[in-house]
């Protein structure tokens, strides 16, 4: 009997023409250990650099030209003493008792002495002389600050734990002893690791149930861990240089993981489909790296530009955090056009190994997908576009109609978990001194030397609605700069609160301070969030035109059609209203707030819609380019439109469902975190891209390309003429294919 043999390469005459990612995935796939050892050489030489002249991470939040930040730069200039941060001890007598009596009084005495003893404090307040502390009216609950010499980030967590300890062993049995403050917030720091191995756990059994094999599995969670891995050390090198806020490593974690999963699951589908349609290991790789691996890239690039398209808001926090993420993306990116190539080709057909029982075998020859559900699915969509395309809409406009009441705003230490030190400490001060007493403002006052202009103000400000109460001005040596320190009647993450800041600056400081010759400025951390709201708010218009912008030019470059690109833009916005509108019944109006282990409400930080919006964009343009590129590349190999939108869907629809299925995933798995804004970037990605996959990319966008045909391929003659090339699909054809490509569609001549 004759015997074929598989081919084991290419014709030389036919690599001659592949293009250069083709090209360089060959050259990977041939020297794959060569190509594995510069990996391992490379992210050695990273960690270790990291771990030698690696920075650290600063909740640093500057606010160029804005009130808050004025005073901030007033008082580090004047009262180069108070440039340290400080610890809350929070003392609460046991019922029955107060804390005047004589035991809970040496008690207190004790515990001040112990924290005068830690390392960096350079001061402690005394609560009962009213020095830096405070006793509530009914005597039972006091403060006393602890004056770090450091900024809250700069105070190693060893001090920290430290104070508490010895805080709590020298007051005994006498006292209840809470901690509160910026510095205690800052040591505490986001909690992820947890979130971090569930969702990786998920990510598993999803590819197990998607690819059915061990081995195939593995690859994808191997990739995007190595992926990570390098890109947290590369910004942790990053941070030797520049700042990047605390949150920064679990955002880019977050993205990192889903990403990198994601991009390295569609070349290792597109791989094992080539093998199974008869294609040698090295061809296959090459084959599935210029095909996927073009998405992957193009997908990629999408990502990274859309979140740094947050630096046109103006802040550098906030640009920092896209920064941050972009480069956990890219190298993902590199990764999986590099090195997954060299690892495919070297498991070759062992990619199958390790057969999962309950799943089966997975045949991806094109005759199978075409017999698939998602190939049916497919079918019955643009069979019914118009039902399909208004129904979804309607739905999706439906989960949007909360983001109508949305309200910006900032958490406060009210919103950590109830068991939470921080927490308690709140609670029990705002039991003892009532609520506004956890988010001050700090008017800083400018003034002639000598001036009385401070206590003029103070004086007022005691008369405004809204004020609990106003100590006494704070003036430097020099006489000629005041700290005004202002207690609301109401929480720092209140409306209430945010009117009363809005009200001081613009009517009570200026009058107070009219014919004075003195200045203020309202600050601290709750002013500080309104003035970064009113930056974003400011900054918006030109956020959206850069983001959608750019997205809108590249997609039209890549699929040659200002239809695709418009379509992909609108379909996404919905995708973001949509997951907008989720995160604020939860958060703002507590509609199962409870399952995710929040037990207050409050606003939507103020930062979050941008960051997330911005990611969405990246992350939902992956799934139109993987869609769309499929859809495109059976459109020019000669297929009609909507046999192409069927084709299309059954190649990559299944993979596209896992996808989101494992990024979804990663991204709600940070819901278990203590967190709130963790929690709230978790909710919102996670629900965002569940909604923009299974919603938009598989029911709205099939049935629209259904419903337009040929004109979805539309582009004026002028704008492909001036537009640069820059395609998705591959050069060339499929082997074996005879199909002549059509022309897109063009404007009449």
């Amino acid at each position: 009997m004759a015997m074929t043999t598989p081919p084991t390469s290419t014709p030389s005459s036919e690599r001659r023409h592949e293009g250069w990612l083709a090209r360089v995935a060959r050259h990977c796939s041939v020297h794959r250990w060569r190509t594995i050892l510069a990996w391992v050489v490379v992210a050695a030489g990273i960690i270790v650099a990291s771990a030698t002249v690696g920075g650290t991470l600063v909740d640093e939040f500057s606010i160029p030209d804005s009130d808050a930040q004025r005073a901030t730069d007033l008082l580090s200039e004047r009262f180069p003493a108070r440039s340290g941060d400080a610890a809350q001890i929070v003392f609460a007598a046991p019922d029955g008792t107060t804390l005047r009596d004589a035991a809970q009084r040496r008690a207190v005495d004790a515990a001040q002495a112990a924290a005068e003893r830690v390392p960096g404090v350079v001061g402690v307040g005394d609560p009962f002389a009213g020095r830096g502390g405070a006793v509530a009216p009914d005597d039972r609950i006091a403060y006393a600050d602890v004056q770090f010499r450091e900024q809250a980030f700069e105070v190693p967590k060893a001090d920290v734990d430290r104070l508490q300890e010895d805080v709590r062993r020298a007051a005994g049995d006498a006292l209840r002893v809470e901690f509160g403050g910026p510095v205690i917030s800052a040591s505490q720091g986001p909690q992820t690791s947890t979130s971090e191995l569930l969702g990786l756990l998920a990510a598993v059994i999803i590819l197990l149930v998607m690819l059915g094999s061990l081995v195939a599995m593995a690859v994808p969670i191997l990739l995007a861990i190595v992926a990570l891995g390098i890109g947290l050390n590369l910004l942790m090198l990053a941070a030797a240089v520049t700042t990047f806020n605390t949150i920064t490593p679990t955002l880019a974690t977050m993205l990192g993981l889903g990403v990198g999963i994601d991009y390295a699951l569609f070349i290792v589908t597109r791989y094992r489909q080539a093998l199974h349609d008869g294609a040698a290991p090295v061809d296959a790789a090459a084959a599935a790296t210029a095909t996927a691996g073009r998405a992957v890239i193009f997908a990629g690039l999408t990502v990274a530009i859309s979140i740094s398209s947050l630096a046109v808001i103006g802040l550098d926090f906030i640009t920092k955090l896209g920064l941050g993420a972009a480069i956990t993306v890219m190298v993902t990116v590199v990764a999986a056009v590099t090195l997954l190539p060299a690892v495919l080709s070297l498991l070759g057909h062992r990619i199958d190994k390790g057969r999962v029982p309950f799943v089966g075998g997975r045949d991806d020859s094109h005759e199978a997908r075409m017999n698939s559900r998602m190939a049916r699915w497919a079918r019955l969509v643009t069979g019914r576009p118009i039902p399909f395309a208004t129904i979804a809409t309607v739905v999706l406009l439906i989960i949007a109609l909360p983001a109508l009441d949305a309200r910006l705003g900032s958490s406060d230490a009210g919103s950590s978990p109830p068991d939470t030190t921080i927490r308690q400490a709140y609670d029990l001060l705002a039991e003892g001194f009532g609520p506004g007493f956890n988010g001050p403002l700090v008017v800083a006052v400018e003034q002639p030397a000598g001036g009385d202009a401070a206590e003029r103000l103070a004086a007022t400000l005691r008369e405004v609605p809204g004020v609990a109460s106003v100590p006494d001005p704070v003036v430097n040596r020099a006489g000629d700069t005041a700290v005004v320190t202002v207690f609301p009647t109401t929480s720092p993450q209140s409306a209430e609160t945010a009117d009363l800041v809005a009200s001081l600056r613009g009517e009570t400081v200026p009058r107070a301070l009219e014919g004075t010759g003195a200045r203020a400025f309202v600050g601290g951390q709750t002013a500080a969030f309104e003035d970064i709201s009113a930056r974003i708010s400011d900054r918006l218009p030109w956020f959206l035109l850069s983001v959608i912008g750019i997205t809108v030019l590249l997609i039209s470059m890549a699929f040659r059609s200002v239809v695709i690109a418009v379509k992909a833009a609108l379909t996404t916005l919905l995708s973001a209203l949509a997951a907008f509108g989720v995160l604020v019944a939860v958060f703002q109006k507590g509609w199962g707030a409870s399952l995710i282990g929040l037990d207050t409400t409050g606003p939507i930080e103020s930062f979050l819609p941008v960051i997330v919006f911005a990611i969405l964009f990246g992350l939902s343009m992956d799934y139109e380019v993987f869609l769309v590129s499929r859809i495109r590349e059976e459109y020019v190999h000669g297929d009609t439109p909507t046999g192409a939108v069927v084709h299309g869907v059954a190649a990559i629809g299944r993979v596209v469902v896992a996808a989101a299925l494992i990024m979804s995933t990663v991204f709600l798995s940070f819901l278990l975190g203590d967190d709130r804004v963790i929690k709230e970037f978790g909710l919102g990605l996670g629900v965002a891209i569940l909604i923009d996959a299974f919603v938009v990319r598989l029911v709205i966008v099939p049935a629209v390309m259904a419903m337009l045909g040929r004109r979805a391929w539309y582009i004026p003659r002028w704008l492909d003429r001036v537009l640069p090339r820059l395609t998705v699909e591959p050069p060339t054809a499929s082997p074996g294919t005879t199909r002549t490509a059509p022309e897109p569609a063009r404007e009449p001549a």
